[in-house]
């Protein structure tokens, strides 16, 4: 059965407000269709070092632990690749069976820059 996990920082920092949002959206989707591993958007924002920030649920459905070594990152809006870039972050590793929210940041330069962010999708590569 799917659980939803908060990484240490995330548990010690997060809102109520954003804990009961990442909670209804853990309850929408975590029946796997027919996915191992499926990012459902949270939200997408560019910060003041004009990066951007892609929020999502990553949910493991596999029976394996799933690390972030040198993984590729793809977002996309309406079928179009806006971002791509490798990921390696050592703190962010999902436990089989689990659902945890994370924040991928695309530093300036792996992403094309227009005006809209939103209803994209996460994939990894």
């Amino acid at each position: 059965m799917q659980q939803l996990q908060f990484e240490a920082s995330w548990e010690k920092a997060i809102a109520e407000q954003d804990r009961q949002h990442i909670e209804t959206i853990f309850n929408k989707t975590k029946h796997a269709p027919d996915s191992d591993i499926l990012c459902t958007p949270i939200r997408e924002a560019i910060n003041h070092k004009e990066e951007l920030l892609v929020t999502v649920l990553v949910h493991n459905f596999t029976d394996n632990p799933l690390a972030f070594h040198n993984v590729r990152l793809l977002y996309s809006v309406h079928d179009e690749v806006i971002a791509d870039n490798i990921f390696t972050i050592h703190a962010l590793v999902i436990p089989a069976k689990v659902s945890m929210p994370w924040t991928f940041i695309f530093p300036k330069g792996s992403y094309k820059q227009q005006t809209a962010f939103e209803n994209g999708r996460l994939e990894i590569v």
